[in-house]
């Protein structure tokens, strides 16, 4: 499980057509598993065409694990089918919510870290990946307000969720640093407080930094302090399967394969320290 797929890119619709035509120097690709959820068409075709050459990791956004509201039996079964077409590495989402009573909202809303959360928590878990037949792998998210009952830390509730329920966790660096800033926190201590072999893969992305807050956008490169914080991740956790993350303003190919390329020098530059 623990196996690294090696240094990727998230699949975004304008890189299609490249990807089949280059054969990119991408070890594999992450699909945002909503954008495939549908019978036929251009989306599927590709992703046919593009798994046949690369390993895939589905992506999700609408899981809202930790709403109140019921798990969404229809969506589980849509996702469970994909995976079946595609046979992904593995399946992740994040620990979040995103809406409730029947209202989507569109965003990555962060838990308070209670025992109260924790128990509402693991029996929906359990529930996935028993209807996945696989573990969840969950990613930490970046958020701009906290909860005055929270009674632990972010990494600490992650480290009680992974005990209670055998999910994995999707370590997005850029995440970190961005809630760091905001929350007034050591990103290193965060990173030193999950448990390092329940992470398995990377996430790296861009933010805009107002001063004040930083908000995580995914539009722009990866900036130099969250490089530095991706160092450090991997002498913590390992050299694991990362993902250079791009959702709006997206360069071409070429220039998001330069950028992952940096990722590859300071994995490179890590194990030859640790050699």
């Amino acid at each position: 499980m623990r196996r690294s797929l090696g240094f990727g890119l998230g699949l975004r619709p304008p890189h299609y057509t490249a990807i089949l035509d280059t054969a990119p120097a991408v070890d594999w690709f992450e699909v945002i598993t909503e954008n495939y959820l549908v019978g036929g068409g251009r989306p599927l075709a590709f992703l046919d065409a593009i798994r046949a050459r690369y390993p895939v990791v589905m992506h999700g956004v609408s899981l809202s694990i930790g709403s109140t509201a019921p798990l969404d039996l229809n969506y589980l079964a849509a996702v469970a089918r994909l995976a079946a077409r595609c046979e992904p590495e593995w399946i992740s989402d994040h620990l979040c919510w995103t809406g409730t009573g029947g209202t989507n909202l569109h965003d990555l809303l962060p838990l308070p870290y209670t025992t109260e959360a924790l128990e509402h928590l693991a029996p929906r878990i359990h529930r996935v990946q028993e209807l996945l037949r696989r573990p969840l792998v969950l990613e930490n998210v970046s958020s701009y307000v906290s909860y005055t009952s929270s009674a632990m830390s972010e990494w600490e509730f992650l480290s009680a969720l992974v005990a209670r329920t055998g999910c994995r966790l999707l370590f997005d660096v850029n995440n970190v640093y961005v809630s760091s800033r905001n929350h007034g926190f050591d990103p290193r201590q965060f990173l030193d407080g999950v448990p390092a072999a329940a992470v398995q893969q990377f996430h790296l992305a861009g933010h805009l930094d107002l001063g004040t807050h930083v908000i995580d956008t995914h539009d722009a490169p990866v900036r130099d302090e969250v490089w530095d914080l991706y160092g450090h991740a991997l002498r913590r956790f390992g050299c694991l399967s990362t993902l250079l993350e791009r959702d709006d303003n997206i360069p071409s190919l070429e220039e998001l394969v330069a950028e992952l390329g940096r990722a590859r020098a300071i994995a490179s530059q890590v194990l030859s320290e640790a050699a």
